[in-house]
């Protein structure tokens, strides 16, 4: 019988690669999406669009209230707030994964999954704190404590680079222009968002041409 997991899927290159990686590891992979109203909902459309390519089971999650306590902290749900170019705090979702991670748990446990992955790489740890291996090792412990079971919650991707990531997704197959970055809604990618910017580097680092269609 095969290992059953569950991918925390959200649309962008790293999370597709994510769920393509564990595919070709073999496992029954489910997705689990998130809206958790944030503005770049056209993400959401990109992961339905990666699972259906695949065949694999998704589950779109309606968080949307939650922008009722990220208001005026967060510039990914609060349009009163400026999106940068570079990182800055504000682009910080406080314990967005740490949530996801919770609601996930309880669904691999409806479906009998062992695995939890998401596409957290080393780029982001030094700036986002629920991307950290110490952090999802952590959750990984309280998730076993909370439900007497043990679940393997990692990144299969934390210790290497988004560029090198972008090498991997190559290798799987990974359509990247079936992925969004963008933080905010399209219909094309901004280009100057931090987002897109660190997806443009990754492209230029790995020696990959880069497909994805920038307003600049």
């Amino acid at each position: 019988m095969k290992d059953k997991s569950v991918v925390i899927l959200s649309g962008g290159p790293d999370s597709v690669t994510t769920m393509y990686w564990s595919k070709a590891q073999g496992h029954d992979v489910h997705a689990i999406t998130f809206d958790y109203g944030h503005r770049s909902k056209i993400e959401i459309e990109y992961a339905i669009k990666n699972t259906d390519k695949l065949g694999i089971p998704h589950k779109v999650i309606d968080l949307s209230s939650l922008k009722e306590i990220y208001q005026g902290v967060t510039s990914l749900i609060d349009k009163e707030i400026e999106i940068t170019s570079a990182f800055s705090v504000p682009t910080i979702v406080p314990f967005r994964n740490g949530i996801f991670m919770a609601v996930t748990v309880a669904y691999a446990e409806g479906i009998g999954a062992t695995k939890i992955y998401y596409g957290a790489h080393a780029n982001d740890e030094p700036y986002y704190p629920d991307c950290r291996e110490e952090f999802y090792k952590a959750f990984e412990k309280a998730a076993s404590l909370g439900t007497e079971k043990h679940y393997e919650i990692s990144s299969p991707f934390s210790k290497i680079t988004k560029a090198e990531l972008l090498k991997e997704a190559q290798k799987l197959g990974v359509r990247f222009t079936l992925t969004w970055s963008c933080y905010l809604n399209g219909p094309l990618h901004c280009g100057v968002c931090e987002s897109c910017i660190n997806r443009k580097k990754a492209f230029e680092g790995a020696n990959i041409r880069d497909p994805t269609i920038y307003k600049q």
